[in-house]
């Protein structure tokens, strides 16, 4: 059999690619000198401009430095969508400091043990906590019109260190360099057509490497406004794309979910580049997106390996809908990228098949920090392995199916979750819905939906069997419905099934 992936069949829908500078610290060196006066950050009543961006950045820079951090040292951040954020941001790569991403929602222990594990020398935050930390804030005005040497980086030097779930072992941090980032930005704007008419609207947090790469990297690439609201709340956020007629974002669909749910009417109009990633889309989400903002909602994948984009739909295109699995396309490879979809064994299975997505391209980072084998593991040879199912139609655009690890095996069957979440999505109740395996003496396993409810919906966990039923083999539809307020999520908002399996039986 030849290789369906050489031939790449998805060039024919690329936009083109322009030029990138080498860093971000590039860009925004580039647009210092032509003057810095657009609008880098717009928070509260305050427009930030590039200028006062970086002289702010210097100030951090010179509260590091005077701290002893250089070169190679590694400081962590653990802000909200502030411009705070972005600030200690530069002021690290200013130094040449790796930046260490320190998740605002993470308890003490895992604080602890992100900050061992990178050897971070501080930690930058807006409040005290139980390690030495420094008010970001406090050191910017501290340090006031200073600006310490600026330090040589190179494209392969580490940025950031971006620390993934851990759902397989302790988190590890993916090595992030500062050509990945570039790469990341780079795609958003050549793919969704950015351009400094354009502003974006901070719905992902900046510690996450969605808003990390799609937000910050990208508002200073274009360059373009970034509009950040601390934490996301969907009522202030619906308040914030009215206020700015923001046009790009990328967040998981849960936060659209929850912007359609928000109380009072929200002109959404002027999101015409939203893209929602970090978990499946499902048809009926993308759907209920478009008839509320007059616009698709496109989709956008990545892992925090690939520094945000790895496929992407262009913003001229509309994805089609695999008629074997019902997923919605999650678009075509980015710029400079190979995908396959491989079998156990790593060879490449025939278009149309599915398979393990497997990346290879200038996104992918090096490897985790201090973790050769857990890098040769998933990185064999500079491939990432991703661990997500998925499919290549005859034409190059893709689709995910679903985790490996997630599949349901009842009674010899194969149930992918996602499947059953998209039946279920389209029943006018359900706000969000999950599901999972859980053990079944009968069959092994059996489907169990976890679902969240509309405001002011009812709906019988009976009703939304017989729903599902109706639509779904009978092997696949959930025998277990439970109804629950919320249903518990990452920071970046990517439900967690993991958590749902271990719950107790019953409300």
């Amino acid at each position: 059999m030849s290789d369906p992936y050489l031939a790449r069949p998805w060039l024919d829908k690329a936009p083109g690619s322009g030029p990138a500078p080498p860093t971000i610290m590039d860009a925004l060196a580039a647009e210092i000198e032509a003057g810095g006066e657009r609008d880098l950050i717009r928070h509260g009543d305050g427009r930030i401009s590039l200028r006062d961006a970086d002289a702010r950045a210097d100030a951090v820079a010179a509260g590091l430095a005077a701290r002893g951090i250089g070169q190679g040292d590694r400081v962590a951040i653990r802000l909200q969508n502030v411009p705070e954020f972005v600030y200690a941001l530069l002021a690290c790569w200013k130094l040449g400091a790796i930046a260490v991403m320190v998740s605002p929602m993470l308890r003490a222990g895992e604080i602890d043990f992100e900050l061992e594990d990178s050897g971070a020398a501080l930690l930058l935050a807006a409040e005290d906590l139980h390690v030495e930390t420094v008010d970001a804030a406090a050191l910017a005005r501290e340090h006031a019109g200073e600006r310490p040497a600026p330090a040589r980086i190179a494209p392969e030097d580490v940025a950031v260190l971006t620390y993934t779930s851990g759902t397989t072992g302790p988190p590890k941090g993916a090595m992030n360099t500062h050509a990945n980032l570039v790469h990341g930005a780079r795609a958003y704007r050549d793919f969704a057509q950015l351009t400094p008419d354009d502003v974006i609207i901070g719905m992902a947090p900046l510690f996450h490497v969605t808003g990390l790469v799609a937000h910050v990297a990208s508002a200073l690439l274009v360059p373009m406004p970034l509009v950040l609201g601390g934490r996301f709340d969907a009522a202030a956020t619906c308040a914030l794309i009215e206020r700015h007629r923001t046009t790009f974002t990328v967040a998981a669909i849960t936060a659209f979910t929850a912007i359609l749910n928000a109380p009072g009417e929200h002109d959404l109009s002027s999101m015409t580049k939203a893209y929602s990633g970090g978990a499946p889309v499902s048809v009926a989400s993308a759907e209920a997106w478009e008839r509320r903002s007059g616009s698709p909602l496109r989709v956008a994948y990545g892992l925090t390996e690939t520094t945000s984009p790895a496929h992407l739909v262009p913003v001229g295109l509309r994805p089609p809908v695999d008629e074997s699995s019902g997923a919605l396309s999650i678009g075509i490879p980015v710029t400079a990228t190979d995908v396959r979809i491989v079998d156990p064994q790593g060879e490449s299975v025939a278009a149309g098949e599915p398979g393990e997505i497997a990346i290879r391209g200038p996104q992918v980072v090096p490897g985790y920090w201090e973790r050769p084998d857990a890098t040769g593991h998933a990185i064999p040879g500079g491939e990432l392995r991703t661990g997500d199912v998925g499919l290549m139609d005859p034409e190059g655009w893709f689709y995910v199916i679903d985790r490996l690890k997630d599949q349901i095996n009842a009674s010899g069957f194969k149930v992918w979750p996602r499947e059953v979440e998209d039946v279920l999505y389209r029943h006018p109740a359900v706000r969000e819905v999950a599901v999972v395996g859980v053990p079944d003496e009968y069959r092994g396993e059996t489907v169990k939906a976890f679902v969240s409810l509309k405001p002011g919906a009812e709906v019988a966990p009976d009703e939304l069997i017989a729903y599902a039923r109706e639509r779904l083999a009978s092997y696949k539809y959930p025998r277990l419905v439970e109804l629950i307020d919320e249903l518990p999520k990452t920071a970046s908002g990517k439900i967690l099934r993991r958590e749902l399996r271990s719950r107790p039986d019953g409300p």
